[in-house]
Protein backbone atom coordinates (compact mmCIF):
# COMPACT_ATOMS: atom_id res chain seq x y z
CA UNK A 1 0.00 0.00 0.00
CA UNK A 2 1.33 3.47 -0.99
CA UNK A 3 0.47 6.93 -0.63
CA UNK A 4 -2.64 7.54 -2.62
CA UNK A 5 -3.32 11.56 -1.72
CA UNK A 6 -2.45 14.56 -2.10
CA UNK A 7 0.45 14.72 -0.24
CA UNK A 8 1.26 18.99 -0.40
CA UNK A 9 -2.56 18.85 1.00
CA UNK A 10 -1.60 15.99 3.90
CA UNK A 11 1.25 18.18 4.80
CA UNK A 12 -0.73 21.34 5.36
CA UNK A 13 -3.39 19.23 7.11
CA UNK A 14 -0.90 18.08 9.75
CA UNK A 15 1.05 20.55 10.05
CA UNK A 16 -2.04 22.95 11.13
CA UNK A 17 -3.15 20.25 13.20
CA UNK A 18 -0.18 20.18 15.27
CA UNK A 19 0.14 23.59 15.28
CA UNK A 20 -3.41 23.83 16.79
CA UNK A 21 -2.58 20.72 19.51
CA UNK A 22 0.57 21.56 21.73
CA UNK A 23 0.23 17.88 23.24
CA UNK A 24 0.43 16.03 19.01
CA UNK A 25 3.41 18.76 18.42
CA UNK A 26 4.89 17.09 21.22
CA UNK A 27 4.23 13.27 20.15
CA UNK A 28 5.17 14.84 16.53
CA UNK A 29 8.45 15.62 17.45
CA UNK A 30 8.95 12.11 19.88
CA UNK A 31 7.62 9.62 17.65
CA UNK A 32 6.63 11.30 14.21
CA UNK A 33 6.32 8.30 11.97
CA UNK A 34 3.69 7.00 15.07
CA UNK A 35 1.91 10.36 15.22
CA UNK A 36 1.01 10.63 11.69
CA UNK A 37 -0.35 7.19 11.24
CA UNK A 38 -2.61 8.32 14.08
CA UNK A 39 -3.82 11.85 12.85
CA UNK A 40 -4.35 10.27 9.08
CA UNK A 41 -5.59 6.68 10.41
CA UNK A 42 -2.88 4.76 8.41
CA UNK A 43 -0.77 1.96 8.84
CA UNK A 44 2.01 1.99 5.89
CA UNK A 45 5.59 1.31 6.67
CA UNK A 46 7.75 4.06 7.67
CA UNK A 47 9.91 4.65 4.78
CA UNK A 48 6.90 5.67 2.96
CA UNK A 49 5.86 7.95 5.47
CA UNK A 50 9.09 9.83 6.10
CA UNK A 51 8.82 12.15 2.61
CA UNK A 52 5.20 13.56 4.26
CA UNK A 53 6.71 13.33 7.80
CA UNK A 54 10.03 15.64 6.15
CA UNK A 55 7.35 18.04 4.24
CA UNK A 56 5.58 18.23 7.84
CA UNK A 57 8.65 19.34 9.82
CA UNK A 58 10.06 21.59 6.57
CA UNK A 59 6.46 23.46 6.59
CA UNK A 60 6.32 24.04 10.97
CA UNK A 61 9.87 25.13 10.53
CA UNK A 62 9.39 27.65 7.60
CA UNK A 63 6.52 29.03 9.78
CA UNK A 64 8.51 29.65 12.85
CA UNK A 65 11.29 31.14 10.95
CA UNK A 66 8.61 33.25 9.51
CA UNK A 67 7.43 34.26 12.77
CA UNK A 68 11.00 35.35 13.51
CA UNK A 69 11.64 37.35 10.69
CA UNK A 70 8.54 39.19 11.33
CA UNK A 71 9.31 39.90 14.73
CA UNK A 72 12.50 41.33 13.99
CA UNK A 73 10.67 43.63 11.49
CA UNK A 74 8.45 44.78 14.34
CA UNK A 75 11.90 45.56 15.92
CA UNK A 76 13.49 47.90 13.38
CA UNK A 77 10.09 49.35 11.84
CA UNK A 78 8.83 52.45 14.14
CA UNK A 79 6.49 54.57 12.99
Amino acid sequence: MGLNFDIKGKIEEVANRLKDDPALLKEFQKEPVKAVEKLLGIDIPDEQLQPLIDGIKAKLTAEDISNVVDGLKGLFNKN
